[in-house]
């Protein structure tokens, strides 16, 4: 399974004021890092808030919004509607990587450093 990276909206908007990230045609580069990722529109599910109970399984997952409008869900900004029941998700990217990854360095730790933990 390749590796991909949750990149919450919220997130970017900063990223891309601040200059730390570049968004050109799809794909977010790290400045500092030169890492690439190719972006896809999705989701992290945060909590089921109808009382239907999580009968999808997924509460904590992401998932691209393709993915869940196949399943018959409904997206309208932070809010999910799939059958009966109602989701609160955090909107955002998935980004899988692009190009060789340069010296043994780990995606976590990039990133990890990236976002200053």
């Amino acid at each position: 399974m390749e590796n991909r990276v949750f990149f919450p909206q919220a997130a970017l908007d900063e990223w891309i004021v601040e200059g730390t990230v570049v968004l050109d045609d799809g794909v977010l580069t790290l400045v500092d890092q030169g890492r690439r990722y190719a972006l896809t529109e999705a989701v992290r599910v945060l909590r089921e808030v109808s009382g239907a109970g999580d009968t999808h399984d997924l509460l904590g997952r992401v998932k691209t919004r393709s993915a869940l409008e196949t399943q018959g869900a409904e997206l309208v900004e932070s809010s999910m509607l799939l059958g009966d029941a109602a989701y609160d998700v955090e909107p955002g990217w998935v980004g899988l990587p692009v190009g060789p990854l340069a010296g043994a360095e780990t995606e976590e730790a990039v990133l990890s450093r990236f976002l200053g933990s």
